[in-house]
């Protein structure tokens, strides 16, 4: 993380204001913007939780407009911080044991699609699985994920909590599945019982590997060049979508790099 500026130390070293009740109006924006995803969407701001996380918006270079901190806990940011007055956080964060930290963070501009291999979901509507799936293509080394319209929201606090960081490190586009083999992808799609053997796929180009809605999968008169599926040896019909995605972009990063 980058180094905070002296300002930032000064600024803290100076007293800070009364803690915030429940009811003052930044503590409400902070559970519209952790529920709602209308109020992300008309805000342009989401909420991270803990120190780690938003260590790692900062260092990878996004906007962090203020922080709130429970008693007695330390900022993380140079951002404005708020102090929360006793039981605020447990009564505002989403998990059972908060972390003492919370960030208003922008959201950025959408970006291009852009990259030879990126991760398409199409329709995912479970916010879990997105943020594994994010983690897993950051870490496979895809350019980036892209969401079709009606997947699950990026900014979900429960997706930030999952990608373990990796949302502000990978991009995250918006497109529909005819747009991306327009912008010239092959398109290989997720099956359970169709297709080649992932480890017999040519991965290889401008690839976009697309996977399916949790309980519907893809249909199969998607706009797909090829279906690619994971030989099973047991009774399991399928994966979950997230645990498939990591053995396929594993692979993927195998074959790309000519291992």
């Amino acid at each position: 993380m980058r180094r905070p500026s002296a300002r930032w130390w000064r600024r803290l070293s100076q007293p800070l204001a009364e803690p915030l009740s429940f009811t003052n109006p930044h503590v409400q924006r902070l559970r519209r913007l952790l529920g709602r995803r209308s109020s992300r969407s008309d805000e342009g701001a989401f909420v991270v939780e803990g120190a780690t996380l938003i260590g790692e918006a900062v260092a990878a270079g996004w906007s962090v407009e203020a922080e709130f901190v429970a008693p007695g806990a330390e900022a993380v940011s140079p951002a404005p911080v708020h102090v929360l007055g006793a039981g605020v956080l447990e009564r505002v964060a989403t998990t059972e044991r908060p972390h003492p930290n919370l960030a208003v963070v922008a959201i950025p501009p959408a970006p291009d699609l852009a990259g030879d291999f990126v991760v398409v979901s199409d329709q995912l509507g479970d916010p879990g699985n997105l943020g594994t799936i994010l983690r897993s293509a950051e870490a496979a080394g895809a350019d980036a994920v892209v969401l079709t319209p009606g997947s699950v929201d990026p900014f979900n606090p429960k997706v930030v909590r999952a990608s373990a960081g990796a949302l502000f490190h990978l991009p995250v586009a918006t497109a529909t599945l005819d747009d991306v083999r327009a912008g010239g992808y092959r398109l290989l799609g997720t099956s359970s019982h169709q297709g080649s053997r992932h480890t017999d796929v040519d991965w290889s180009g401008r690839v976009a590997l697309v996977l399916g809605n949790e309980a519907h999968g893809l249909a199969d008169d998607a706009p797909i060049d090829e279906w690619v599926r994971i030989e099973h040896r047991g009774r399991t019909e399928s994966l979950n979508v997230a645990m498939a995605a990591t053995v396929l972009l594993f692979e993927a990063a195998r074959h790309r790099s000519g291992g």
